[in-house]
């Protein structure tokens, strides 16, 4: 059997971070070989009663809280006590990397800023997560992932003109960021066998939603103009890419050059609308744009999203139904994969997200659950 990668193997991180952003970054470094100790306040951070499974809930193992902190060991401080906050910074003697989300400013208060540690550990990364990175005119303020949408413009280019500004469903500027972290921190750790040297890891949230939308971002601060919202259009803008009614579903497509373009009339079985005059450019089917979509839309609607997909996919035009998550399941992608994995948490069976890569064909999922406040003050605190 070949041995499981951990090429993080022999860092220990310690974990000062709550609700998701920063614990999905430790997370994602556990999974990866690395020895994440989570340090949480009396009676445990405010994810642990999610409700998604009441009776984990309950037990303050809430499935919120285990989709980021499985793999990891636990213990319980007040580091509003001086004696707690003594047994943190004995902790930090032999840490590689301290990992914190506190609002801007509330680190040194507790006596746990950057030059605070440091002067325990000269060589610690240490890792700072906030929402706007602490500098410029905003950069005090906390917020959540739906306030950084908002901030960032991610909501401004969402939706409609119609319905107009709409958040992404899920988190995905929390999860990034959690992402980002830990891409930097891992190259923190890099850099360090390097030169020896610790350093300071600064990740803004807004930072990482900009990057989220690089070209967007680009054009508005190159330009001066402002991203419309596309709504289910494609960022091609290509008339024959979007999203579309079938007879049963909506069917999103993705003809954005000339051969995709020839291949989606052939697929149709209409290759004649690559010879008009009206659409047999980019530049004339944009010109021509309602009348190419009204034909489009009264083939598409003739038969079923599945048989779309199947068609277009063997046509090499990328095209795919529109799913709920439940139906991605059930159609095994997911399975072969092997992104999911199935942990026992208080008797019950729990699927949830290992990292998103594999190495050597190893997708690294969680080897041990979450555990409860305090389980492992007597392994760590003497």
């Amino acid at each position: 059997m070949t041995e499981r990668p951990e090429p993080l193997k022999g860092i220990r991180i310690l974990d000062l971070t709550q609700v998701l952003s920063g614990p999905y970054c430790t997370y994602q470094l556990a999974l990866l070989g690395a020895e994440v100790i989570k340090i949480e306040p009396p009676g445990g951070e405010q994810t642990r009663s999610s409700d998604a499974i009441p009776e984990l809930g309950e037990l303050g193992l809430g499935l919120g809280f285990c989709v980021q902190n499985a793999q990891k060991d636990f213990i319980e401080l007040n580091l509003k006590d001086q004696h707690d906050v003594s047994i943190l910074h004995d902790l930090i003697v032999d840490a590689d990397v301290l990992v914190q989300n506190f609002r801007p400013g509330v680190s040194e208060r507790l006596g746990l800023g950057e030059s605070a540690v440091r002067r325990r550990n000269s060589s610690i990364i240490y890792c700072s997560i906030s929402a706007y990175g602490g500098e410029g005119p905003i950069g005090h303020r906390p917020a959540y992932d739906h306030i950084v949408q908002a901030m960032s413009g991610i909501m401004s280019t969402t939706g409609t003109e119609e319905m107009g500004p709409v958040k992404v469903g899920a988190p995905y500027v929390d999860y990034a960021t959690g992402l980002n972290a830990a891409f930097a921190i891992t190259s923190a750790v890099l850099e360090r066998t390097r030169t020896g040297k610790g350093q300071k890891v600064d990740v803004a949230m807004l930072d990482t939603a900009m990057i989220l939308m690089a070209n967007n971002l680009a054009i508005t601060a190159t330009t001066g103009k402002e991203i419309p919202k596309l709504g289910n259009e494609a960022s091609s803008r290509a008339p024959s890419s979007g999203t579309f009614e079938t007879a049963d579903g909506i069917l999103t497509i993705a003809a954005n050059n000339e051969r995709q373009f020839k291949e989606l009339c052939r697929a149709l079985e209409h290759p004649e609308w690559s010879d008009d005059p009206r659409w047999e450019n980019l530049h004339d089917r944009k010109k021509n744009i309602e009348a190419f979509r009204v034909a489009l839309n009264d083939t598409l609607r003739k038969r079923s999203a599945a048989h779309w997909e199947v068609v277009l996919e063997q046509a090499g035009v990328p095209a795919s139904r529109v799913r709920t998550i439940r139906e991605l399941l059930a159609e095994g992608q997911l399975t072969s994969r092997s992104l999911l994995a199935e942990i026992e948490v208080a008797n019950t069976t729990v699927k949830i997200p290992g990292i998103g890569f594999k190495l050597n064909g190893d997708s690294l999922l969680p080897q041990r659950a979450p555990r409860t406040v305090g389980a492992d003050n007597d392994k760590w605190i003497r």
